[in-house]
């Protein structure tokens, strides 16, 4: 058995019977800098090329285990478990594709901030942080490319393929740990900016309404408000009118999946550009893009323990739309 050694734990090689060139069993051994980690991060970082989809539908077909247990895409590891991989055929269509040098130029000069355990990176509208179906190169999959083989690059917390702004990436797996433990109870504030339809009372600055994923028969599957739903609330603030349109600020205090959008679109004012909850009828003349940025967060440093304070430029499409309509 061949031996592979890395930053972030050993990868053991079987060699197939009919020789090197046959897809083979894999064995990687979970070391302390990866305790804690979800077996799809810890795989999506380790097998290049392969897309997270791929990874579930193995993970579904109990050909990938934990010290010979059957599991699943979020069980947490151990240090000291090890994951076997059973041989993975992957075709040109489902590889990965590597991000090109004009992705990874812009890629760079969106970085906002940066030290030894974190990335802070202005994320571009359209790009999707996972690669999958529909998008051959996501923001997570490329940050990992350009750190290099070994390098660890883990998602802190996510961001609509649509959506522009701010994005925490851990570049070890106790910054993961600390971030991700801070989100969850609350003590990171996030800022978005959104241009809506139609002019935004001043007086509203708080929804409360609760949240469910539904699939429909057919399409994408949408977020509802629902009163049997998970709490769901948003604070929000008229920065400027906009023409017929209107900038304002969202404070999420929960972080649902579409919460803005649902929330904007519950009050009669649908995100410019949202396709997906925009009421029938309503124009969509002014944006063919969603008009969502995260402009902001507020967090503790996961090692220095400092109060960070980041800010996201708004993407150019946004700042050109607000200078044309503006007015104060």
């Amino acid at each position: 058995m061949n031996h592979t050694d890395n930053k972030t734990g050993t990868e053991k090689v079987q060699p197939g019977a009919d020789g090197e060139n046959r897809p083979r069993v894999r064995f990687f051994d979970v070391d302390e800098n990866s305790h804690g980690q979800r077996l799809d991060n810890f795989l999506a970082s380790r097998l290049k090329g392969v897309p997270k989809s791929l990874i579930y539908r193995y993970i579904r077909k109990d050909e990938i285990r934990i010290n010979k247990k059957r599991c699943k895409q979020d069980t947490r590891l151990t240090a000291g478990d090890q994951v076997r991989v059973a041989p993975i055929r992957i075709s040109t269509q489902q590889a990965t594709a590597a991000p090109g040098a004009e992705l990874q130029a812009a890629l760079r000069s969106a970085i906002v901030y940066e030290d030894e355990c974190l990335i802070a990176i202005n994320k571009p509208a359209g790009l999707a942080v996972h690669a999958g179906t529909g998008s051959p190169r996501g923001l997570i999959e490329s940050l990992r490319h350009m750190g290099g083989e070994g390098s660890y690059r883990e998602l802190v917390h996510r961001l609509d393929k649509e959506t522009s702004g701010l994005m925490l990436i851990a570049k070890q797996a106790k910054a993961l740990k600390k971030l991700q433990d801070d989100f969850r109870a609350r003590r990171v504030t996030k800022v978005y900016q959104a241009l809506v339809h139609g002019h935004w009372p001043a007086t509203l600055n708080r929804i409360d309404k609760p949240l469910s994923r539904r699939q429909p028969t057919e399409g994408e599957r949408i977020v509802v408000v629902d009163k049997a739903g998970k709490p769901a609330e948003t604070a929000f603030r008229l920065l400027k009118l906009a023409g017929l349109n209107s900038l304002i600020e969202a404070r999420p205090k929960t972080g649902r999946t579409h919460q803005i959008r649902v929330h904007c679109q519950q009050a009669g004012h649908a995100i410019i550009g949202d396709s997906k909850y925009t009421p029938a009828g309503q124009s969509q003349a002014e944006g063919k893009e969603l008009f969502l940025h995260a402009a902001s967060l507020q967090f503790t440093h996961p090692l220095s323990s400092e109060q960070m304070t980041l800010n996201a430029e708004l993407r150019p499409s946004m700042s050109r739309f607000i200078q044309r309509y503006c007015r104060t």
